[in-house]
């Protein structure tokens, strides 16, 4: 296994270094201690995207608070994760300023990687919601226009009114429907139960936590280009 050891004293002797893994390095590791835990310090939605098999998801921004309680209850090595390896030595500070030592960064973060086509998962690729109000406003201007035709004329109201819409929507760069669809789950963004994510962490078991944000917290698209 090849370690990248960056003494900040090397003359003294000074002990206090970063184990930078390579990727291969990290999947070594990997198959010698099945309990080493990686710590993936991006944001949610980056997590969600790609990410490397059972990494924890425990954004930068909310790892100071939840340092102390990571320390206290993981003494297996832990490997800090990000998109190119410099958010990761932020976290690794924080978490050496509470006296943990059983740290690695991982070199490149997920970025370095995937370039060693090491596995990850990935998320399946979401529709733009451009996309969604285009099939969403054809859809309901053809039925309208098929209704109207066999069943009753008033219909076309429906496929008018659709179409009114859009020329408003053009006009003042405001959607309504953009408005609605993005209120649907699958257009919420990627959330992080921190809590959870950290428990997880701390027993060994899967990741958890991943989710959406609430329809009250999530915010609403003015335009289908939002």
């Amino acid at each position: 296994m090849t370690l990248t050891r960056h003494y900040s004293n090397s003359q003294q002797g000074d002990q206090d270094f970063e184990a930078v893994l390579s990727p291969q390095a990290l999947e070594e590791l990997l198959a010698a201690n099945s309990r080493t835990r990686l710590l993936d310090v991006r944001t949610p939605g980056e997590y969600e995207t790609v990410h490397i098999r059972g990494a924890y998801n425990v954004p930068l921004d909310s790892l100071d608070e939840h340092a102390q309680e990571i320390r206290a209850n993981v003494s297996d090595p832990v490997v800090l994760v990000c998109q190119s390896g410099a958010r990761a030595r932020k976290a690794e500070e924080a978490l050496r300023s509470c006296s943990m030592s059983n740290l690695h960064v991982l070199e490149d973060g997920v970025n370095g990687w995937v370039a060693a086509n090491k596995p990850v998962l990935r998320a399946a690729k979401r529709m733009s919601l451009e996309r969604q109000v285009r099939i969403a406003a054809g859809s309901l201007a053809a039925v309208g226009g098929i209704l109207a035709l066999v069943i009753n004329p008033l219909f076309a109201l429906l496929p008018a009114f659709v179409g009114s819409g859009l020329v408003f929507a053009g006009v003042t760069d405001t959607c309504g429907m953009a408005m609605v669809l993005s209120r649907l789950p699958y257009n919420r963004p990627a959330s992080c139960d921190v809590d959870a994510m950290v428990a997880a962490l701390k027993s060994g078991n899967g990741p958890v936590g991943i989710g959406r944000v609430s329809a009250a917290a999530a915010p609403v698209a003015r335009s289908c280009a939002s």
